[in-house]
C-alpha cells in the first residue's frame, strides 16, 4: 500500500477565510490569576496599596498579585506589609471605599425616585414614548445623577467628538463592550433608550431606572424575541423623532477589548444613519473588564471603588450614513461600521459571537480548555450551513476523543484510538486532511471544518451503499467479520490487523453479520469513516489506472477482481462492481481531494 500511495500526491488547498482568528479568545480577562497567587492587597492605577490590616477586611483576599502581571511590579505580602502599612492604608481602606459606597447608594435612591415620578401613571406604559415634563425629567435628572455617580466612583471621563442629534442619527452603536461601566454613554447622550434583557426590568431599584429609559426588552422565553426586537428597533428608529435615540452595543456580549467581534444586525436593519461610539479604558491596572472568565461583578466593583481614579475615554465618530448598497444588505452595513471603528481603535476584527461564548462554557464543562469551544461560529455556520445544536453535539464527540490528551487537542494516537484502527499511511492521510495548519494536532475548529467539508459530504447514501457492496464480497446482503477484515486490512495495508473490536461495535444485534441498516447507522454516527472509505476507493481507481497503463488487455467481466500491484498486502482490493472498468469520472472529486 505504501508503494501504491507514493506517486499519489494530494494537494491540500486551504481557504484563507477558514484561517484561525487573530485573537483566539476575546472572552477572558488576561490578568486573571489563580486564588493561590492572589495577595491580600487592593491596587490602584499607578501602583500598589495594601489592605487596611490583619483581618480587618476580608475582601482584600480576592484582589491580587494580578498587579504583578499587569503592572510589572514584583510584590510579596511581606514586602507590602513592611513598606506600605500606615496612614495611606487607613485612607484607602477605611475612608475612600465606604464613603463612595454611601454616596452611590444615595444617588441610586435619588435616581430611583426620579424614575418613579417620571413613569408614575404613565399612559400607554411601554408602548408610547415619554413626552413633555416626563422626558425632560429623565434627560436632566437621571443624566445629572449618572454623571455625578461616575464622578464619585473616581472616573475621569474624557469625551471626544460631537454627539449627533436625533434627526442626524436615530441610533448609537457603541463598542467595544467590555463592562457594565460602559453605561456612562447614556449620560453623555441624553439618556437614550437601550436594548436589555426583560429580566433586568424586574430587579429592585435598577429595574425602575431602566424602565424609565423605555428600553427594548429581549425575552429569552419568547422564541420570536429576536425578530420582535429588530421590529421594535426599526419602528422606533423610523418614528420621525417621536421616540428617543437608541443606544445599542452590537457585539451583544462583553469582551476584553482586544478586538471587535461580529456585530449583530439589529442596529442596521432599520437602514438609518448610525453614530459609532468608541470606548477606551487607558489604565495601567484594568479593574473594569467584565468577561466570561475573569473578575466577578463584585470584585470589579470593589476594586474600581478602591482606585483613586479610573480613566475612561468616549469618542463619538462622524455619523455613518448608509449607501443604497448598505441599506439593502444589513450585514454589509454592520461590517463597514465595524471596520471603521476597528481602524479608529487600532484593533483587529474577528468573527466570534455570543454563540462562541456558549460553546466556550460547554467546553469548560467537558473538562476541555475553554478556548477549545471558540470556532468563530458566525463564519463557520454561514459557510458550512451549521446549526449551533449540531456544533454542540460535535463538541461532545471531540471531547471524548481528546479526553486522553493534554491541551484539548487530538493527536494522531488519539485519532487512531477513536477509530479503533492502527496508525497507517491511509490514516495519516486522513488525519492530515483534518490538521489544517499542519501542527500535528487537530483542535475543535479544525474538527468541525473537517467533518463538514470532508466527511459529511462523502457520507451520503450512495457512498454508504457503495462501501457496503465493497465489503459484501459474496453479495448475500450481509458482511461477515472475515469480509470486513479483508477490506480493512487491504485499505490500511496491514494484512495481520485484528478488526474484531471495531466489527463488534458495528454489529449492534450481535449476530456475527452486519446488515445494511447496521452498517448505515454506524456510518452516519461516525462520519470520519466516510473519508476513509472514499480514500480507499480513490486508491483503487489510482491502482486500476496504473494496471490499465501496463496491460494491453484489461480484465473483462463484471465482477473480476482487481489485484493490487503493491507488494505490501496480498488481500484483494475492491472488485469491479464497486469501481467498474473505465469509471474514472469521480476520481478527481472525492472528498479527500476537496478544495475548501
Amino acid at each position: 500500500m505504501a508503494a501504491a500511495m507514493a506517486p499519489r500526491v494530494l494537494p491540500l488547498p486551504r481557504q484563507q477565510s477558514f484561517s484561525p482568528p487573530t485573537v483566539l479568545n476575546p472572552f477572558v480577562h488576561p490578568g486573571r490569576l489563580s486564588a493561590g497567587n492572589k495577595l491580600r492587597v487592593p491596587t490602584i492605577s499607578g501602583g500598589i496599596i495594601p489592605c487596611i490590616g490583619q483581618g480587618s477586611v476580608s475582601y482584600g483576599s480576592t484582589w491580587t498579585a494580578r498587579t504583578a502581571a499587569v503592572t510589572g511590579y514584583a510584590v510579596t505580602a511581606d514586602t507590602v506589609n513592611r513598606k506600605y502599612m500606615g496612614d495611606s492604608t487607613a485612607l484607602q481602606g477605611i475612608i475612600l471605599l465606604p464613603l463612595r459606597v454611601i454616596c452611590i447608594t444615595f444617588l441610586l435612591l435619588l435616581a430611583w425616585l426620579s424614575a418613579s415620578i417620571a413613569t408614575f401613571c404613565q399612559p400607554g406604559r411601554g408602548f408610547l414614548p415619554l413626552k413633555g415634563w416626563r422626558r425632560r425629567m429623565i434627560q436632566t435628572a437621571l443624566s445629572g445623577l449618572t454623571r455625578t455617580a461616575y464622578l464619585v466612583m473616581g472616573f475621569q471621563v474624557k469625551v471626544k467628538g460631537k454627539v449627533a442629534s436625533l434627526p442626524e442619527a436615530p441610533i448609537f452603536v457603541a463598542a467595544p463592550h467590555s463592562s457594565f461601566f460602559d453605561a456612562i454613554i447614556c449620560a453623555l447622550t441624553g439618556m437614550p433608550s437601550i436594548v436589555t434583557r426583560a429580566e433586568n426590568l424586574s430587579t429592585p431599584v435598577f429595574g425602575t431606572i431602566l424602565s424609565s429609559l423605555q428600553p427594548v426588552a429581549v425575552s429569552r422565553q419568547d422564541p420570536d424575541s429576536r425578530k420582535n426586537t429588530v421590529a421594535e428597533i426599526t419602528r422606533r428608529a423610523l418614528s420621525r423623532g417621536q421616540w428617543p435615540q437608541i443606544l445599542i452595543f452590537p457585539e451583544g456580549t462583553c469582551t476584553n477589548r482586544s478586538c471587535l467581534i461580529t456585530f449583530k444586525q439589529g442596529a442596521f436593519v432599520p437602514r438609518v444613519p448610525v453614530q459609532p461610539v468608541l470606548l477606551r479604558y487607558p489604565n495601567k491596572l484594568d479593574t473594569v473588564t467584565w468577561t466570561w472568565q475573569g473578575y466577578s461583578f463584585k470584585e470589579l466593583c470593589i476594586m474600581t471603588l478602591c482606585q483613586i481614579f479610573t480613566r475612561l475615554e468616549v469618542e463619538f465618530l462622524p455619523v455613518h450614513v448608509p449607501t443604497e448598497e448598505e441599506k439593502n444588505d444589513p450585514i454589509l452595513f454592520a461590517n463597514r461600521v465595524r471596520q471603521t471603528m476597528a481602524s479608529a481603535l487600532n484593533v483587529p476584527i474577528t468573527d466570534h459571537t455570543f454563540e462562541d461564548c456558549r460553546l466556550m462554557i460547554s467546553a469548560g464543562q467537558l473538562t476541555l480548555p475553554m478556548e477549545a469551544g471558540l470556532v468563530e461560529f458566525t463564519k463557520i455556520s454561514k459557510k458550512l450551513n451549521l446549526k449551533w445544536n449540531h456544533v454542540r453535539e460535535q463538541l461532545d464527540t471531540f471531547a471524548a476523543i481528546a479526553s486522553a490528551s493534554k491541551g484539548g487537542r487530538i493527536g494522531i494516537e488519539e485519532f487512531a484510538e477513536y477509530l479503533k484502527l492502527p496508525i497507517s499511511d491511509v490514516l495519516r492521510e486522513l488525519f492530515l486532511l483534518f490538521d489544517r495548519n499542519g501542527d500535528g494536532t487537530i483542535d475543535f475548529r479544525e474538527y468541525v471544518i473537517g467533518l463538514s467539508i470532508l466527511c459529511n459530504p462523502a457520507n451520503t447514501e450512495e457512498t454508504i451503499r457503495m462501501a457496503f457492496k465493497l465489503f459484501d464480497m459474496d453479495e448475500d446482503g450481509t458482511i461477515t467479520e472475515d469480509e470486513f477484515a479483508s477490506i480493512i486490512q487491504s485499505a490500511l495495508g496491514l494484512p495481520e490487523l485484528d478488526v474484531s473490536v471495531l466489527f463488534k461495535e458495528i454489529d449492534a444485534d450481535e449476530t456475527g453479520k452486519l446488515s445494511y441498516e447496521e452498517f448505515k447507522n454506524f456510518a452516519l454516527k461516525h462520519p470520519e469513516y466516510a473519508t476513509l472509505f472514499t480514500t480507499y476507493l480513490d486508491l483503487q481507481r489510482h491502482q486500476l489506472g496504473m494496471f490499465e497503463e501496463h496491460d494491453t488487455e484489461p480484465p473483462k467481466g463484471k465482477h473480476s477482481p482487481v489485484r493490487s500491484t503493491a507488494p505490501v498486502s496480498e488481500t484483494p482490493l475492491a472488485r469491479n462492481k464497486v469501481c467498474p472498468e473505465g469509471n474514472e469520472e469521480d476520481s478527481s472529486s472525492t472528498s479527500d481531494k476537496k478544495d475548501d
